[in-house]
């Protein structure tokens, strides 16, 4: 008898259908790794190669990275230049050929948005200038949803097996995500035409939504932090044309935005960026909820 069942067990076990591995994602920032986690959830094992308080134009190529993008299924980042100083090597020294550029495992999410600030010309003079236009496109919800359309097509070409459950993932989050995008543009509804200050040319898609206006930034070109007489020149610029508040990023060095701050005499709004910025920006939804109540709180 106890023969018998361990015969049955046998059997039982070489025909159970064995239970599939989770598809790695390899994010190069938390807001992919995050939108990621919304399309594909207990199906993708997501790592995030950068933090919210970092400055992805300089990260190392670390072994750890390198190590992570070897087991890669999918690649998710910006493109448009953004990881352009880590990225190849560590795509190279990786040897993964299911993640190369131009595989369905290498994914660009400035592919899929509308570009602002492409420079009419290109001249390392000009500062930390990017080819194909400012990376900063998830400081605009809208441009979320429309990376999120594509990276569920693109997880259900990888893991056909699974196209259903992330078709379903998709059209949830979707939804969710277009009825918070009409709840934040009905809060932020004053901020419009607000004149702001910013210490990085990282808010073009922000002010964009929200119709924001830029008077002035902190750093001379971008990238280059600003001298006491840039500053000073700034200073005297908002006698002329006042802004009501400076905006930087959770990650930017706080001395230049706080030193205007106190002899202008307008707020700081840090800005948490990308999720993981702050308490408050957990996940997507928490990001922008979290961005849209610190404007309004500047605002008033």
């Amino acid at each position: 008898m106890q023969k018998l069942f361990f015969i049955l067990l046998a059997m039982l076990s070489l025909t159970a259908t064995p239970a599939r591995a989770a598809l790695n994602v390899f994010a190069c920032e938390p807001e992919w790794g995050a939108l990621a986690q919304e399309l594909g959830g207990d199906k993708v094992s997501v790592y995030n190669a950068t933090q919210a308080l970092q400055d992805v134009h300089h990260v190392q190529a670390k072994p750890s990275l390198i190590a992570k993008m070897r087991s890669a299924s999918l690649v998710a980042c910006t493109g448009m230049e953004l990881e352009i100083g880590w990225l190849p090597m560590v795509l190279r020294q990786a040897g993964n050929p299911e993640v190369q550029q131009g595989k369905p495992g290498y994914f660009e999410a400035g592919n899929y948005v509308r570009r602002l600030e492409i420079p009419a010309r290109l001249d390392r003079a000009d500062g930390d200038v990017h080819a194909q236009g400012n990376p900063h496109i998830q400081t605009d919800p809208r441009n979320i949803g429309r990376v999120g359309d594509a990276l569920a097509q693109r997880l259900a070409e990888i893991d056909p097996a699974n196209a259903a459950f992330y078709q379903a993932r998709h059209h949830d989050f979707a939804q969710r995500w277009q009825d918070a995008i009409k709840r934040w543009e009905a809060q932020a509804a004053p901020l419009k035409g607000v004149a702001i200050v910013v210490q990085h040319k990282a808010f073009p898609y922000l002010q964009e939504w929200l119709g924001l206006r830029e008077v002035a930034t902190l750093e001379p070109k971008p990238g280059v932090e600003p001298s006491s007489s840039h500053l000073a020149e700034v200073l005297a610029q908002l006698q002329r044309q006042p802004a009501k508040m400076v905006i930087r990023a959770a990650y930017n060095d706080e001395r230049a935005s706080v030193w205007l701050s106190e002899r202008a005499n307008i707020p700081v709004v840090v800005l948490p960026f990308t999720v993981g910025g702050d308490d408050r920006a957990k996940d997507l939804f928490g990001l922008f909820d979290d961005t849209v109540q610190r404007l309004l709180e500047a605002n008033k």
